[in-house]
Protein backbone atom coordinates (compact mmCIF):
# COMPACT_ATOMS: atom_id res chain seq x y z
CA UNK A 1 0.00 0.00 0.00
CA UNK A 2 1.28 3.47 -0.90
CA UNK A 3 1.80 5.47 2.30
CA UNK A 4 -0.15 8.70 2.67
CA UNK A 5 1.20 11.62 4.66
CA UNK A 6 -0.54 14.83 5.61
CA UNK A 7 1.35 18.02 4.81
CA UNK A 8 -0.23 21.27 5.98
CA UNK A 9 -3.69 19.74 5.65
CA UNK A 10 -3.08 18.13 2.24
CA UNK A 11 -2.91 14.37 1.77
CA UNK A 12 0.17 13.43 -0.25
CA UNK A 13 0.85 9.90 -1.51
CA UNK A 14 4.46 8.77 -1.21
CA UNK A 15 6.01 5.73 -2.89
CA UNK A 16 9.14 3.55 -2.87
CA UNK A 17 10.74 5.38 0.03
CA UNK A 18 13.39 2.69 0.50
CA UNK A 19 14.51 2.76 -3.16
CA UNK A 20 18.21 3.59 -3.45
CA UNK A 21 18.57 6.38 -5.99
CA UNK A 22 22.31 6.96 -5.60
CA UNK A 23 24.02 3.55 -5.26
CA UNK A 24 27.46 5.00 -4.55
CA UNK A 25 26.27 6.56 -1.29
CA UNK A 26 23.11 4.54 -0.61
CA UNK A 27 21.03 7.74 -0.68
CA UNK A 28 17.36 6.73 -0.86
CA UNK A 29 14.19 8.30 -2.14
CA UNK A 30 13.03 8.73 1.44
CA UNK A 31 16.18 10.72 2.19
CA UNK A 32 15.57 12.84 -0.90
CA UNK A 33 12.05 13.66 0.30
CA UNK A 34 13.41 14.46 3.75
CA UNK A 35 15.98 16.78 2.19
CA UNK A 36 13.33 18.75 0.30
CA UNK A 37 11.01 18.94 3.30
CA UNK A 38 13.75 20.25 5.56
CA UNK A 39 15.15 22.67 2.96
CA UNK A 40 11.74 24.03 1.97
CA UNK A 41 12.07 27.32 3.84
CA UNK A 42 15.02 28.29 1.64
CA UNK A 43 13.93 26.54 -1.56
CA UNK A 44 10.25 27.49 -1.84
CA UNK A 45 10.75 31.26 -2.30
CA UNK A 46 12.90 30.52 -5.37
CA UNK A 47 10.19 28.27 -6.84
CA UNK A 48 7.18 30.39 -5.94
CA UNK A 49 5.41 32.13 -8.85
CA UNK A 50 7.64 30.43 -11.43
CA UNK A 51 6.61 27.71 -13.84
CA UNK A 52 8.61 24.55 -13.15
CA UNK A 53 10.16 22.09 -15.56
CA UNK A 54 10.85 18.71 -13.97
CA UNK A 55 13.89 16.69 -14.96
CA UNK A 56 12.73 13.34 -13.66
CA UNK A 57 14.91 10.34 -12.76
CA UNK A 58 12.60 7.90 -10.94
CA UNK A 59 15.12 5.03 -11.09
CA UNK A 60 18.12 7.14 -10.14
CA UNK A 61 20.59 9.13 -12.27
CA UNK A 62 21.75 5.97 -14.04
CA UNK A 63 18.20 5.18 -15.17
CA UNK A 64 16.01 7.01 -17.64
CA UNK A 65 16.05 10.82 -17.43
CA UNK A 66 13.27 12.85 -19.03
CA UNK A 67 11.91 16.40 -18.89
CA UNK A 68 8.29 17.01 -17.94
CA UNK A 69 7.13 20.52 -18.80
CA UNK A 70 3.36 20.08 -19.01
CA UNK A 71 1.31 19.27 -15.91
CA UNK A 72 1.91 15.55 -15.21
CA UNK A 73 -1.06 13.14 -15.23
CA UNK A 74 -2.43 12.60 -11.74
CA UNK A 75 -1.44 16.03 -10.45
CA UNK A 76 -3.65 16.86 -7.44
CA UNK A 77 -6.23 19.56 -8.04
CA UNK A 78 -4.79 21.66 -5.21
CA UNK A 79 -1.42 22.03 -6.97
CA UNK A 80 -1.21 25.44 -8.66
CA UNK A 81 -0.80 25.48 -12.43
CA UNK A 82 -0.46 28.32 -14.93
CA UNK A 83 -0.61 28.91 -18.65
CA UNK A 84 2.84 29.67 -20.01
CA UNK A 85 3.36 31.32 -23.41
CA UNK A 86 5.39 29.50 -26.01
CA UNK A 87 6.23 30.58 -29.56
CA UNK A 88 3.61 32.60 -31.42
CA UNK A 89 2.78 29.55 -33.52
CA UNK A 90 2.00 27.34 -30.50
CA UNK A 91 -0.79 27.46 -27.97
CA UNK A 92 0.23 28.15 -24.34
CA UNK A 93 1.50 25.29 -22.22
CA UNK A 94 0.09 24.54 -18.78
CA UNK A 95 2.82 24.01 -16.21
CA UNK A 96 3.11 23.40 -12.48
CA UNK A 97 3.87 26.28 -10.11
CA UNK A 98 5.19 25.01 -6.77
CA UNK A 99 3.71 27.46 -4.25
CA UNK A 100 3.74 25.60 -0.95
CA UNK A 101 5.15 22.70 1.05
CA UNK A 102 2.47 20.12 0.06
CA UNK A 103 3.15 20.84 -3.62
CA UNK A 104 6.90 20.57 -3.04
CA UNK A 105 6.57 17.18 -1.30
CA UNK A 106 4.24 15.93 -4.05
CA UNK A 107 6.70 17.06 -6.75
CA UNK A 108 9.70 15.62 -4.89
CA UNK A 109 7.94 12.25 -4.82
CA UNK A 110 8.20 12.27 -8.63
CA UNK A 111 12.02 12.27 -8.13
CA UNK A 112 13.00 15.36 -10.00
CA UNK A 113 15.38 18.23 -10.47
CA UNK A 114 13.58 21.59 -10.33
CA UNK A 115 14.24 24.00 -13.19
CA UNK A 116 12.70 27.48 -13.47
CA UNK A 117 12.53 30.36 -15.94
CA UNK A 118 14.10 33.76 -15.42
CA UNK A 119 10.66 35.38 -15.20
CA UNK A 120 7.49 35.13 -13.11
CA UNK A 121 4.27 33.60 -14.45
CA UNK A 122 2.38 36.85 -13.84
CA UNK A 123 4.79 38.84 -16.05
CA UNK A 124 6.40 36.55 -18.64
CA UNK A 125 7.28 39.54 -20.80
CA UNK A 126 9.76 40.86 -18.21
CA UNK A 127 12.92 39.06 -17.09
CA UNK A 128 13.60 39.44 -13.37
CA UNK A 129 16.75 37.32 -13.33
CA UNK A 130 20.05 37.44 -15.15
CA UNK A 131 21.96 34.15 -15.23
CA UNK A 132 25.37 32.97 -16.41
CA UNK A 133 26.06 29.24 -16.56
CA UNK A 134 29.82 28.71 -16.36
CA UNK A 135 30.61 25.30 -17.82
CA UNK A 136 34.20 24.01 -17.83
CA UNK A 137 35.52 21.94 -20.70
CA UNK A 138 38.01 19.33 -19.47
CA UNK A 139 40.73 19.63 -18.35
CA UNK A 140 39.31 22.91 -17.02
CA UNK A 141 37.35 22.55 -13.77
CA UNK A 142 35.17 24.57 -11.44
CA UNK A 143 38.38 26.18 -10.18
CA UNK A 144 38.66 27.93 -13.55
CA UNK A 145 34.94 28.77 -13.41
CA UNK A 146 35.59 30.57 -10.13
CA UNK A 147 38.27 32.70 -11.78
CA UNK A 148 35.83 33.69 -14.52
CA UNK A 149 33.06 34.28 -11.96
CA UNK A 150 35.22 36.76 -10.07
CA UNK A 151 35.84 38.70 -13.28
CA UNK A 152 32.12 38.72 -14.10
CA UNK A 153 31.28 39.84 -10.57
CA UNK A 154 33.41 42.94 -10.95
CA UNK A 155 32.17 43.65 -14.47
CA UNK A 156 28.53 43.37 -13.39
CA UNK A 157 29.21 45.57 -10.36
CA UNK A 158 30.48 48.26 -12.73
CA UNK A 159 26.96 48.30 -14.19
CA UNK A 160 25.36 48.37 -10.75
CA UNK A 161 24.38 44.69 -10.81
CA UNK A 162 25.04 42.44 -7.81
CA UNK A 163 25.73 38.79 -8.66
CA UNK A 164 25.28 35.77 -6.40
CA UNK A 165 27.08 32.46 -7.05
CA UNK A 166 25.86 28.91 -6.67
CA UNK A 167 27.30 25.60 -7.71
CA UNK A 168 25.71 23.93 -10.70
CA UNK A 169 25.58 20.73 -8.68
CA UNK A 170 27.67 19.06 -11.35
CA UNK A 171 30.97 20.50 -12.61
CA UNK A 172 30.29 24.21 -13.08
CA UNK A 173 29.08 27.38 -11.45
CA UNK A 174 26.04 29.63 -11.90
CA UNK A 175 25.82 33.38 -11.34
CA UNK A 176 22.41 34.95 -10.71
CA UNK A 177 21.37 38.59 -10.35
CA UNK A 178 18.07 40.38 -9.86
CA UNK A 179 17.27 42.72 -12.75
CA UNK A 180 14.29 44.74 -13.96
CA UNK A 181 12.99 46.68 -16.90
CA UNK A 182 14.07 44.35 -19.69
CA UNK A 183 12.66 41.52 -21.77
CA UNK A 184 14.29 38.11 -21.93
CA UNK A 185 15.65 39.09 -25.33
CA UNK A 186 17.21 42.26 -23.92
CA UNK A 187 18.69 40.36 -20.98
CA UNK A 188 20.13 37.75 -23.35
CA UNK A 189 21.72 40.46 -25.49
CA UNK A 190 23.33 42.03 -22.43
CA UNK A 191 24.57 38.67 -21.13
CA UNK A 192 26.02 37.79 -24.53
CA UNK A 193 27.86 41.12 -24.71
CA UNK A 194 29.46 40.42 -21.31
CA UNK A 195 30.38 36.88 -22.35
CA UNK A 196 32.11 38.26 -25.46
CA UNK A 197 33.86 40.85 -23.30
CA UNK A 198 35.02 38.13 -20.90
CA UNK A 199 36.46 36.15 -23.80
CA UNK A 200 38.38 39.20 -25.01
CA UNK A 201 39.71 39.84 -21.51
CA UNK A 202 40.66 36.17 -20.89
CA UNK A 203 41.08 34.57 -24.33
CA UNK A 204 43.02 31.57 -23.01
CA UNK A 205 40.34 30.80 -20.44
CA UNK A 206 36.91 31.85 -21.76
CA UNK A 207 34.77 30.97 -24.75
CA UNK A 208 31.31 32.42 -25.40
CA UNK A 209 30.30 30.08 -28.22
CA UNK A 210 28.86 26.61 -27.63
CA UNK A 211 30.94 24.98 -30.39
CA UNK A 212 32.39 21.88 -28.72
CA UNK A 213 35.71 22.03 -30.56
CA UNK A 214 36.40 25.42 -28.92
CA UNK A 215 35.69 24.34 -25.37
CA UNK A 216 38.45 21.93 -24.18
CA UNK A 217 40.46 23.60 -21.43
CA UNK A 218 38.19 26.64 -21.34
CA UNK A 219 35.13 27.89 -19.50
CA UNK A 220 32.05 28.27 -21.65
CA UNK A 221 30.14 31.36 -20.46
CA UNK A 222 26.64 30.28 -21.39
CA UNK A 223 24.58 33.44 -21.74
CA UNK A 224 21.75 31.69 -23.63
CA UNK A 225 20.02 30.54 -20.41
CA UNK A 226 18.41 33.99 -20.36
CA UNK A 227 16.16 33.14 -23.32
CA UNK A 228 12.49 33.18 -22.38
CA UNK A 229 12.00 29.48 -23.17
CA UNK A 230 15.06 28.32 -21.20
CA UNK A 231 15.11 27.11 -17.61
CA UNK A 232 17.98 26.79 -15.14
CA UNK A 233 18.43 24.54 -12.11
CA UNK A 234 16.72 26.19 -9.15
CA UNK A 235 18.81 27.02 -6.07
CA UNK A 236 18.87 24.05 -3.65
CA UNK A 237 17.67 21.43 -6.13
CA UNK A 238 19.41 18.05 -5.92
CA UNK A 239 20.93 17.06 -9.25
CA UNK A 240 20.62 13.79 -11.14
CA UNK A 241 24.33 13.05 -11.03
CA UNK A 242 26.53 10.26 -9.71
CA UNK A 243 26.28 11.72 -6.20
CA UNK A 244 23.39 13.60 -4.54
CA UNK A 245 24.97 16.99 -5.12
CA UNK A 246 23.01 20.21 -4.65
CA UNK A 247 22.95 23.31 -6.81
CA UNK A 248 23.98 25.19 -3.70
CA UNK A 249 24.49 28.91 -3.07
CA UNK A 250 28.04 29.66 -1.98
CA UNK A 251 29.83 32.73 -0.64
CA UNK A 252 32.17 34.85 -2.72
CA UNK A 253 34.86 33.95 -0.21
CA UNK A 254 34.38 30.28 -1.07
CA UNK A 255 34.62 31.13 -4.76
CA UNK A 256 37.82 33.13 -4.27
CA UNK A 257 39.38 30.40 -2.11
CA UNK A 258 38.53 27.49 -4.43
CA UNK A 259 41.71 25.55 -5.24
CA UNK A 260 40.30 22.09 -6.07
CA UNK A 261 37.00 20.86 -7.55
CA UNK A 262 36.04 18.98 -4.40
CA UNK A 263 35.92 22.17 -2.35
CA UNK A 264 32.60 23.18 -3.92
CA UNK A 265 30.98 19.74 -4.05
CA UNK A 266 28.04 20.24 -1.70
CA UNK A 267 26.01 17.14 -0.88
CA UNK A 268 22.38 17.04 0.20
CA UNK A 269 23.43 16.15 3.74
CA UNK A 270 25.64 19.26 3.85
CA UNK A 271 22.80 21.72 3.35
CA UNK A 272 21.24 21.73 6.83
CA UNK A 273 24.44 22.93 8.56
CA UNK A 274 25.12 25.38 5.72
CA UNK A 275 21.67 26.91 6.06
CA UNK A 276 22.15 27.12 9.80
CA UNK A 277 25.47 28.94 9.32
CA UNK A 278 24.62 31.15 6.33
CA UNK A 279 20.86 31.21 5.88
CA UNK A 280 19.74 31.60 2.28
CA UNK A 281 22.68 33.28 0.55
CA UNK A 282 20.40 34.10 -2.39
CA UNK A 283 17.67 35.73 -0.34
CA UNK A 284 18.57 39.21 -1.72
CA UNK A 285 17.38 38.02 -5.16
CA UNK A 286 13.85 37.83 -3.75
CA UNK A 287 13.68 41.54 -2.87
CA UNK A 288 12.41 43.40 -5.92
CA UNK A 289 13.80 46.62 -4.48
CA UNK A 290 17.31 45.26 -5.03
CA UNK A 291 16.72 44.52 -8.73
CA UNK A 292 19.00 46.56 -10.96
CA UNK A 293 18.04 48.05 -14.34
CA UNK A 294 20.11 46.78 -17.23
CA UNK A 295 22.36 49.47 -18.74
Amino acid sequence: MTPITEVEGRRVALSNLEKVLYPETGFTKGELLHYYATTATALLPHLRDRAVSFLRYPDGPEGQLFFTKNVPPGTPEWVTTAEVPRSSADSPARMVVVQDLPSLVWAANLVTEFHTHQWLVRSPQEADRLVFDLDPGAPATIVHCCEVALWLRERLAADGIVAYPKTAGSKGLHLLAAVRGSSSEGTSDYAKALAVEAERAMPRLVVHRMTKSLRPGKVFVDWSQNAARKTTATPYTVRARRLPLVSAPVTWEEVADCRSPGQLEIHAEDMAPRLQDHGDLMEPLLDRRSAAPLP
